[in-house]
């Protein structure tokens, strides 16, 4: 049973160095933790670790009554009471050794594990962050070519503006001559009329004239 002990201690102790460090054996042991502890697994590990405890407490009883054995002797020493004592000793000392490394072991994978998910959602978060980035980056360039857009049409609104104001002052000087122009026309007009009046006056002075003459 001692080499057993001493056999499963060796073991563990391994295991417990393979999680301190980080190498393709350490996941192959999470992954064979993590199996094991479906199913049936953590039922027989209890059964296990129930068994341990029983012993223990039977060599723990025994190096008790073989103390006490010694203390109603008034501290007489036998030979096989030593022997069976250290073989005790050194069993309980072995299975507390295997109880508290298993112990050990069962929570290293426990934090190994939790590790293991905070670690996949910091990176599914860090993706997440880095589709927004690229989203926000997106529509700051959309925002970007929109203004640039809307500064092109502002500079298009001005210079049509200014092409309004001035189509609109040529209007104003074209309304002006023409109105000058009419003014100048009815001026001419009035001025034509005049001139008729006065040459339909001067004809009937010499038709008058003419007359006047062939009657004397």
């Amino acid at each position: 049973m001692q080499q057993l002990l001493f056999a499963v201690v060796l073991l563990e102790a391994v295991v417990i160095i393979a999680f301190s460090f980080k190498t393709p054996f350490r996941k192959l042991l999470i992954m064979v933790l993590d199996r094991s502890k479906r199913g049936r697994g953590p039922m027989v590990v209890k059964t296990v670790a129930m068994t341990v405890c029983v012993v223990l407490v039977s060599s723990v009883y025994g190096m008790m009554k073989i103390h006490k054995r010694r203390w109603v002797d008034a501290g007489s020493t036998n030979p096989t009471d030593d022997v069976i004592l250290a073989k005790h000793l050194l069993e309980s000392t072995l299975m507390g050794g295997v109880l508290f490394l298993g112990l050990m072991i069962d929570r290293l994978h426990h934090y190994m594990r939790e590790l293991r998910i905070r670690r996949k959602s910091m990176e599914a978060m860090k993706k997440q962050a880095m589709g927004f980035e690229s989203v926000k980056s997106g529509v700051s360039d959309e925002i970007k070519k929109m203004e640039d857009e809307i500064k092109a049409l502002l500079e298009k609104q001005k210079e049509l503006e200014s092409e309004t104001e001035t189509m609109s002052k040529e209007v104003g000087t074209e309304k002006s001559i023409a109105v000058a122009l009419h003014k100048q026309s009815e001026g001419f007009l009035v001025e034509f009329n005049r001139l008729m009046e006065e040459n339909q006056r001067l004809r009937a002075l010499k038709l008058a004239s003419s007359s006047f003459k062939k009657n004397t």
